[in-house]
């Protein structure tokens, strides 16, 4: 981000969607690297603080109580809410669907980092795209868990299995590579990065069919 966009992630303000495995680990990823999370949600409804919500004490209020509601020092949201704050970034982590042609003119983040399964509808999509708002799509964003399930196939096939610190050392390097693949498009063909996204893997899956040809 920060090379990309000129900022780091200190004091980024951010509202994530979700507090599940991607929401959950989202967000405590990016409070550890300095951005202010200010607000968060679970199927009960959602949380708000200006300042910042600590991840260690709102996992324990989860713990005890199974929901993000309630948490001292905060304002309650609902969900829809969480999707309409003037933050810097975004992240629907919960459902597929939630920003719509119905409620995409009202987001004011500047990212929106879809970490869920297909959170924007193609509407949305092209209205975020007008507004000039910076979507990183699925197909990129919440790509981490199929990857390395990869390579605990190739690592089966070689009978040979590496430790966590490599594990994600070779996840970031595909990754980084891939996102910088998708930028790179992005810039040369004048499109979203979801499409960017879509012609690499088209292009890729042609690649590897003219490689290894048609099976039956």
């Amino acid at each position: 981000m920060k090379q990309r966009m000129g900022r780091g992630l200190d004091d980024v303000s951010v509202a994530v969607q979700g507090f599940g495995n991607v929401g959950s680990w989202t967000a405590r990823t990016m409070h550890e690297r300095g951005a202010r999370i200010v607000a968060i949600s679970d199927k009960y409804g959602g949380i708000y603080n200006a300042r910042g919500i600590d991840l260690r004490n709102l996992q324990r209020h989860v713990t005890e109580t199974g929901s993000v509601v309630g948490y001292n020092g905060s304002d309650r949201l609902t969900n829809e809410e969480v999707l309409t704050l003037n933050v810097d970034v975004l992240v629907p982590a919960a459902l597929e669907g939630q920003i719509t042609s119905a409620n995409a003119h009202k987001v004011r983040a500047t990212i929106v980092a879809e970490g869920a399964n297909g959170p924007i509808t193609p509407e949305a999509d092209e209205i975020l795209a007008d507004q000039g708002t910076l979507v990183i799509p699925d197909i990129i964003c919440n790509a981490g868990g199929v990857v390395v399930s990869y390579f605990e196939w190739v690592q089966g096939l070689q009978s040979f299995f590496w430790d966590e610190n490599e594990v994600r050392k070779q996840m970031e390097s595909k990754l980084l590579n891939n996102l910088e693949a998708v930028i790179g498009t992005t810039t040369r063909r004048k499109c979203t990065m979801r499409t960017a996204a879509y012609i690499i893997a088209i292009e890729r899956i042609e690649e590897a069919m003219r490689l290894r040809g048609f099976y039956p």
